[in-house]
């Protein structure tokens, strides 16, 4: 398995630099980004300086990461940071948006890169976040011997690590000299499996969405659009969710406000939206301006990026879209304000979605009766809506200062 890993590996960097420009626009990122990384890296880093090297995989990790950079960054500011990104989606957000000195794309897991890259970063640290594990990166470090940590791990029984035939996978742990993870079941699972250097200190993204809630500015133009009314926030939806929504409206009274935010806000799916909800009165973000009578619409597309996670202060319920999907989208960004929430089936990603399940804050619904139900419920019960919103509150209030703890045990 470790040979057909490291052959794919070579395959693919080959294939993708040749061939880049054929695939899709996300693909071709992917490659000619990894083209200039050498050069950008080359000469970088003082030989005086202190180097910490964080990778992430895409933005979700990134924010999980930014908390630790941030406090680094006060603690000791004469220490370079280099960020990577694995995907394009997050390095083209953030390349010029983070307080790390350099960032990069991460050259493909192959040894030669491994070892090119830290000869090029030097770190005296590593800290990889969540789940985006590269074999040869990390036996290149254990054989370095740099102190390198897992950030808001999760790890499961059934986890890939753990298979029989991918002992060698496993060995790439070994390169951790601490496990930081989320909650117990992985302190257990990394246990049973012989990592002892485990400890449990809970999601930096709790820190990052506070931090956000209280320092962000809470735009007027939603308070203006609620007018005083109920407010109901979906977020990052996909078809599915839309659907729901669509048919919800189909026979329930529209006594409430609605703010759309689509996952896709391309041209087309805006169309899509506009079309599908046709007998409503309907207000593209991208056309408000100064004399925008705002009380006369029913319905808020958001067709833009960046500003739903500041929207969600104004809401009264939200639902999160993908649930239908691989998985739902951030819930954390508006459990910060206390707001019950609903979602689809696949919730088994995050532990928060489980546990506000089990604790009540969250509706976990598999049909369009179901979410229904979970409408007429939140939208008609101001004390349920209450009820639900102080179990969140309190769930958040309790998981922040992951950062803190983390820092804490670090030797930098």
């Amino acid at each position: 398995m470790k040979f057909l890993y490291n052959f794919i590996m070579t395959i693919s960097e080959k294939i993708l630099f040749l061939f880049g420009n054929f695939f899709s626009p996300k693909i071709k990122a992917f490659s000619a980004g990894r083209k200039k990384v050498w050069e950008s890296l080359d000469g970088f880093f003082k030989k005086d300086t202190k180097n910490i090297w964080f990778h992430v995989s895409s933005l979700g990790e990134y924010e999980q990461a930014l908390p630790l950079i941030e406090k680094i960054k006060v603690l000791h500011p004469s220490y370079s940071i280099v960020l990577s990104f694995f995907s394009p989606s997050g390095y083209e957000i953030k390349k010029d948006k983070t307080p790390a000195d350099k960032v990069v794309y991460l050259p493909i897991d192959t040894h030669k890169n491994a070892k090119k890259f830290l000869d090029l970063v030097r770190p005296s640290a590593a800290f990889f976040i969540k789940y985006d594990f590269w074999p040869n990166y990390l036996n290149e470090l254990h054989q370095r011997k740099i102190p390198t940590y897992l950030i808001s791990g999760r790890f499961r029984k059934n986890h890939s690590f753990f298979r029989p035939w991918n002992k060698w996978l496993k060995n790439a742990l070994k390169a951790f000299k601490l496990f930081f993870v989320q909650d117990e079941t992985s302190k257990e699972v990394l246990k049973e499996e012989g990592f002892q250097n485990v400890i449990v200190t809970g999601d930096t993204r709790f820190d990052r969405v506070f931090d956000i809630a209280e320092k962000s500015e809470k735009p007027g133009f939603v308070r203006k659009f609620k007018a005083g009314k109920k407010l109901f926030i979906a977020g990052s939806t996909w078809p599915k969710d839309e659907d729901l929504i669509f048919r919800y409206l189909t026979k329930h009274p529209l006594d409430f406000k609605i703010l759309l935010a689509p996952h896709e806000v391309d041209q087309v799916h805006i169309e899509k939206l506009k079309n599908q909800f046709k007998d409503f009165k309907i207000l593209l973000y991208s056309e408000i301006n100064f004399h925008t009578s705002f009380e006369e619409f029913d319905i808020l597309i958001l067709d833009t990026i960046g500003l739903l996670n500041k929207t969600y202060y104004f809401a009264d319920w939200v639902y999160i879209g993908n649930g239908f999907g691989k998985s739902i989208h951030n819930i954390q960004e508006p459990a910060v304000y206390g707001i019950p929430i609903i979602t689809g089936p696949n919730i088994e990603k995050f532990n928060e979605a489980i546990d506000l399940e089990r604790l009540g804050g969250l509706i976990k619904i598999n049909t369009q009766a179901e979410f229904n139900k979970a409408m007429d419920l939140l939208k008609t019960d101001k004390n349920i809506r209450q009820e639900k919103g102080e179990i969140v509150k309190n769930y958040a209030l309790a998981n922040k200062g992951a950062t803190d703890k983390i820092i804490s045990l670090l030797d930098l």
